[in-house]
């Protein structure tokens, strides 16, 4: 399936379309702030384990990050946070940054490994952000690489659909997507250490 959306106003019917097609166990790629990326619901461990498989990884070795609607889910998988950090999240996100937190016990659980940390991502973009907010929970989320060596990542939504169209239910289009990941933060430590530059402006950390 492919399906047209734009980032200024998302169609409700299609959002819903998607969070009802997710709820079932699809595995859809779909704009970011930054790049495409793959994802699927965080409950459905059918659909992790098929996104872990197009990524040619184990689903207990992969570093795979999840996208939030908003901050209220945090709680869910992380570990309580200090007031310093909070604020940080608060003041950058929606914003292209990853930002690796201290899991709580239920990360493990859903990887089906012994993870102590998570990435978290509210991207500043619509498409997104309605989706798990329609869904209800966090989309597991990895971002789409491309096989060329120049070319990191796949840009045009035409030819993502046209390379995956059989491995995953849905591609989303959302306009040409960007090549430059987020900015990876680590806040394990109670301090922002940064891991890549990547979009999000680091003088904002």
């Amino acid at each position: 399936m492919f399906i047209k959306l734009y980032n200024e106003n998302p169609n409700e019917k299609d959002i819903r379309k998607i969070a009802e097609q997710l709820r079932k166990g699809a595995v859809i790629i779909y704009p970011t702030d930054t790049v495409y990326a793959i994802g699927c619901d965080i409950k459905n461990g059918k659909a992790l384990e098929r996104v872990a498989k197009i990524k040619g990884v184990k689903l207990s070795k992969a570093n795979f990050s999840v996208i939030c609607s908003d901050l209220s889910h945090l709680s869910d998988y992380c570990k309580q946070i200090d007031n310093a950090t909070f604020k940080l999240l608060k003041r950058t996100l929606p914003g292209a940054y990853t930002y690796i937190l201290n899991a709580n016990s239920t990360v493990p659980k859903i990887f089906n490994a012994k993870k102590k940390t998570i990435g978290i991502r509210v991207p500043d973009n619509n498409i997104a952000r309605d989706i798990v907010k329609e869904l209800g929970s966090p989309i597991v989320t990895t971002s789409l690489r491309d096989d060329d060596e120049i070319i990191e990542y796949t840009t045009d939504p035409e030819l993502i659909f046209e390379k995956y169209q059989n491995q995953v239910d849905i591609v989303i289009d959302g306009g040409y997507g960007g090549n430059v990941g987020s900015t990876i933060v680590d806040l394990t430590e109670g301090y922002p250490e940064i891991i890549r530059e990547g979009k999000g402006d680091v003088d904002a950390l």
